[in-house]
C-alpha cells in the first residue's frame, strides 16, 4: 500500500487574483470611457455621438479579428509575460488616445488598445482557472471579475468626471500613467502559471477542433454574443437617453452611472456566491431581471424615480452576467482548449460590443434613442430562450457521455 498523501492544499491565491482584478479594472474602464464622455468628444473632434459611439465599435472589432489568431499564435508563450508585454501596448495606445488632434488618430489609438485588450483577455480570462481548482473557479472568476465591476462603480463615472470637468484627454493620461504603475506591480506580484496540458506515457495531443467540449463552448459563446449584444446596443448610448427622453442634466449622468456601477458589485457579490452553487440557475434569474430592468426603462422613461430604480436593478443583474458567463464557458471547456476558449468568450463580447454600438448609433440617428431599450429587450429574450435550450442539450449530452 502506498504511503499517504499528505500534500497540504494551496492556499487561495488572493494576491494573484486581485493583480488580475485591477489590471481587468483599468481594461474595461479604458474601453468604455469614450460612452460616458460622447457630447465633449463630439464637440471637440468635430464629429457626430454616433461616430464617437463607432469608437467602442472599433475597439471590440479589433478584439474580435485579433484575439483568437493572437491567443493560437502565442500560446507556448510564459502568461505573465505576455500580460506586460501587453500592459505596455496598452499604455501606448491610450497615451496616443490623449493626444489625438483629429478623429482619425483617435481611431488609430483604439486600434491599439484593442490589439491590447484582445490579447489581454485570451490570457488573463483563463488565467485565474490556472490559479485555482475546479471547484473554486467562480469565486475566483467573481473576484478578478470584480475589477470589471469597479470598472462601472468607479472607473467610468470617475473617467467621466474628469472629463467633464478637466478634459477628455485628461482622463486618457490619466489611465496610461495609472497602467505604468500596474504593470510595475505586475512584474513583482502575479505569480507565473504552468497553462499547458500534460499528457500521458505515449498519449498523442488531439487538434482542438476534435475537443470533445468545442460544441458547448460555441454555445456559450453564442449566448454571451446575444446578451451582449442587446446590453450595448443601448448601453453604449446611455448618456444620450438619460439626457434626452429621462430629462436628467448632464451632470447628473456621472452619478447615474455611478448607481448603476455600484449595483454592479451587488450582482457582482451574488454571483460569486451563488455561481458555484447554482451556476445555471444563477444565469437565467440574472437575465430574467436584466429584462425586467430595461422593461422598466423603456416603458416608464419619463419618470425619473423609476429610471433610478431601474437602473439599480439593471446594474445589479447585468453586473452578476459577465462572470457566470465566463465561468460556464471555463467549466465547459478541457484543460486543452481553456486558454483558446478564453480568447473566445472575450471575442464574443467584443464582438457584441462592437456590434451593439453600430446598431445603436444607427438606431440613434434614424429612430430616436427612446427605441434602443426596446432592441435589447427582443435580443435578450432570444438570448434567455438559447441558455434554457442550451442547458438542456449540454445535461443530456454530459448524462449521454456518462451512461454511454
Amino acid at each position: 500500500m502506498g504511503a499517504p498523501d499528505t500534500t497540504e492544499p494551496k492556499p487561495f491565491p488572493w494576491v494573484g487574483l486581485f493583480t488580475l482584478s485591477a489590471l481587468i479594472f483599468m481594461m474595461v474602464t479604458s474601453e468604455f470611457l469614450p460612452t460616458g464622455l460622447l457630447p465633449e468628444i463630439a464637440q471637440q473632434l468635430d464629429v457626430s455621438e454616433s461616430q464617437v459611439g463607432l469608437l467602442i465599435t472599433v475597439f471590440a472589432g479589433t478584439v474580435v479579428l485579433t484575439a483568437a489568431p493572437l491567443s493560437i499564435l502565442t500560446r507556448h508563450y510564459s502568461r505573465k509575460s505576455l500580460v506586460i508585454v501587453v500592459l505596455i501596448v496598452f499604455v501606448l495606445g491610450n497615451v496616443l488616445a490623449a493626444l489625438a488632434p483629429s478623429y482619425p488618430v483617435l481611431v488609430v489609438a483604439r486600434v491599439i488598445g484593442g490589439l491590447a485588450h484582445g490579447l489581454f483577455w485570451s490570457v488573463v480570462g483563463a488565467y485565474s482557472a490556472h490559479l485555482v481548482p475546479k471547484h473554486q473557479l467562480a469565486r475566483a472568476v467573481s473576484i478578478t471579475g470584480g475589477g470589471g465591476t469597479a470598472a462601472f462603480v468607479l472607473g467610468v463615472p470617475l473617467g467621466t468626471a474628469l472629463g467633464h470637468s478637466l478634459g477628455w484627454r485628461l482622463a486618457f493620461g490619466i489611465l496610461a500613467g495609472a497602467v505604468v504603475v500596474l504593470t510595475i506591480v505586475t512584474a513583482r506580484l502575479l505569480p507565473p502559471v504552468s497553462h499547458g496540458e500534460t499528457l500521458g506515457t505515449g498519449e498523442i495531443p488531439l487538434p482542438m477542433r476534435k475537443d470533445s467540449t468545442v460544441p458547448g463552448v460555441i454555445i456559450v459563446g453564442v449566448i454571451v454574443v446575444l446578451v451582449a449584444l442587446g446590453h450595448n446596443l443601448f448601453y453604449t448610448y446611455i448618456a444620450p437617453f438619460l439626457i434626452g427622453p429621462v430629462g436628467f442634466d448632464p451632470g447628473s449622468v456621472a452619478g447615474v452611472l455611478f448607481l448603476y456601477g455600484g449595483a454592479g458589485a451587488v450582482g457582482l457579490v451574488l454571483a460569486g456566491t451563488l455561481g458555484d452553487r447554482f451556476p445555471r440557475g444563477a444565469m437565467i434569474g440574472a437575465i430574467v431581471f436584466v429584462l425586467f430592468a430595461v422593461t422598466l426603462l423603456a416603458g416608464f422613461a419619463n419618470v425619473q424615480w423609476v429610471t433610478l430604480v431601474a437602473v439599480g436593478i439593471w446594474g445589479a443583474s447585468f453586473g452578476a452576467l459577465p462572470s457566470l458567463l465566463q465561468a460556464r464557458m471555463l467549466h465547459t471547456a478541457s484543460l486543452r482548449v481553456r486558454d483558446v476558449a478564453a480568447a473566445y468568450f472575450t471575442t464574443s463580447f467584443n464582438f457584441a460590443i462592437g456590434l451593439g454600438a453600430l446598431l445603436g448609433g444607427l438606431l440613434l440617428d434614424r429612430v430616436g434613442v427612446g427605441f434602443l431599450p426596446w432592441v435589447d429587450i427582443a435580443i435578450t429574450a432570444v438570448g434567455l430562450v438559447l441558455v434554457v435550450l442550451g442547458n438542456a442539450w449540454l445535461a443530456r449530452r454530459d448524462a449521454a457521455r456518462r451512461h454511454p
